[in-house]
C-alpha cells in the first residue's frame, strides 16, 4: 500500500485492518483509531509515515539543462544519497527563465521528501528580475535545506587599461563616469547585477554590456572589443594565469583559494561588499520538521565527505552548509539585496 508524509492522504488503518480490528479492541482504542482516521491527531501517524523514509524514488529538480555547475553538482550529490539511502534519486531538468520554471514546478510539489530542489543564486535573482509575477516567494515558498557550496565572481580587464590594480581602476572609473564597460553573461544575470552593485555601493558609472553567456563575455574582454567583464572565478582562472587578463578583484567576502593573489571588492575600497554564486537545496514549504532535518544532516554529511569536497573543489567552488533557519535567513538577506538593486537599474516589479 502506497505511504504518505500527510495524514489527510494516508489510508485510515480501519481499510487495511478491517472493521473486526476496532470490535475486537476496548472502547478507547476505536474512539482513537476513529478520531485518528477523521484527521484529528496528525502527528503520529505523520511520525510513522517518515520512519521508512525514503521508500520510493526521490525527484530532484534543476532549473538549468544538463552538463552545467548546477547540474553536475546535483548529480554529484544524488549519487551519494542512492548509495546512503538505497533509493534512485533521479535528476529531472527544467530549464527556463532563469531556472524561475523548476523552481515553480517545486514550490507546487507535494512536501514529502520526494520532490526535492537544486537552485543557484539565480534562484533569487531570476525572480526578483522577472517583469511577470513568479509563483513562489524565493525564501518561504519552500523549506530551506542547506546550501551546498558557492563560488566568487571575479572583475577582470583587458591589459591595455591603464590601470592594474583594483584601487586604481576605482579612482579611474571615478573621474571617468560613463568610459569604462563592463560585460556579463546576460541582462538579469547575477553577474550583471554584481556589476551594477559595484556601481552603487563605489559610487562610479561603469556602462554594462550583455551577453548570451559568459563564455561570450570573456572572448570579448581577452579581445579588446570590452574592458572589463564579471564572470566566475573557475572561468577566470586560466585566463589570469596566461595573463590575458588583469585580475582585478573578486566578488566573495573573502580571497579564493584559486586566486589568492587577488584581492576582494571589500578590501579594495568598497567595505561591505559580496556576491556569490552559490548552490542550495530546498523542499516545498510544508515539510515536516523532522523530515526536513533528516534531510539537513544527510545532505550536510554528504558535501562533508572527502570525495564530495575533492568533486566541489574541482568544479572550482567551496562546500557551503547551513542548518534550515540559517539558509532561510541568507535566502531572505539575498533577496532584499538583489530587489534593492534591480530597483536601482529598473529592472524586475516594483
Amino acid at each position: 500500500m502506497k505511504r504518505y508524509a500527510g495524514l489527510s492522504h494516508r489510508p485510515c488503518p480501519i481499510s487495511r485492518r478491517g472493521a473486526g480490528a476496532v470490535r475486537c479492541g476496548a472502547p478507547l482504542a476505536a474512539m482513537l483509531l476513529a478520531v485518528a482516521c477523521a484527521g484529528l491527531l496528525p502527528s503520529q501517524p505523520g511520525r510513522a509515515a517518515q520512519s521508512d523514509y525514503p521508500n520510493k524514488p526521490i525527484r530532484v529538480i534543476v532549473g538549468f539543462p544538463p552538463g552545467g555547475t548546477a547540474d553536475i553538482l546535483a548529480r554529484a550529490v544524488g549519487q551519494e544519497l542512492t548509495a546512503s539511502w538505497g533509493q534512485p534519486v533521479v535528476l529531472d531538468n527544467r530549464p527556463g527563465a532563469g531556472s524561475v520554471i523548476g523552481s515553480e514546478i517545486a514550490a507546487k510539489a507535494t512536501p514529502d521528501g520526494y520532490t526535492l530542489l537544486v537552485v543557484t543564486s539565480s534562484h533569487v535573482v531570476g525572480s526578483i528580475v522577472s517583469s511577470k509575477k513568479v509563483g513562489y516567494d524565493p525564501a518561504d515558498s519552500f523549506t530551506p535545506l542547506t546550501r551546498l557550496a558557492s563560488t566568487s565572481l571575479a572583475l577582470l580587464g583587458h591589459p591595455s587599461l591603464p590601470v592594474k590594480t583594483m584601487r586604481e581602476l576605482l579612482s579611474y572609473a571615478k573621474s571617468n563616469p560613463g568610459k569604462l564597460n563592463f560585460g556579463s553573461s546576460g541582462s538579469g544575470s547575477t553577474t550583471h547585477l554584481a556589476g551594477e552593485m559595484l556601481n552603487s555601493m563605489a559610487d562610479i558609472r561603469l556602462v554594462h554590456v550583455p551577453y548570451r553567456g559568459g563564455a561570450a563575455s570573456m572572448n570579448d574582454v581577452i579581445s579588446g572589443h570590452i574592458q572589463l567583464v564579471v564572470i566566475s572565478v573557475p572561468s577566470a582562472v586560466p585566463q589570469v594565469r596566461a595573463k590575458r587578463v588583469i585580475g582585478f578583484a573578486v566578488t566573495a567576502g573573502e580571497r579564493t583559494a584559486l586566486l589568492p593573489e587577488v584581492p576582494t571588492v571589500a578590501e579594495s575600497g568598497v567595505p561591505g561588499y559580496e556576491a556569490l554564486q552559490w548552490y542550495a537545496a530546498l523542499a516545498p514549504a510544508g515539510v515536516p520538521d523532522e523530515l526536513g532535518a533528516k534531510l539537513n544532516a544527510e545532505l550536510v554529511r554528504i558535501v562533508q565527505t572527502p570525495n564530495v569536497r575533492a568533486f566541489i573543489a574541482k568544479i572550482g567552488a567551496e562546500p557551503r552548509t547551513d542548518t534550515s533557519a540559517e539558509l532561510r535567513a541568507y535566502l531572505r538577506a539575498e533577496v532584499a539585496k538583489w530587489t534593492k538593486i534591480a530597483h536601482q537599474i529598473g529592472m524586475g516589479r516594483k
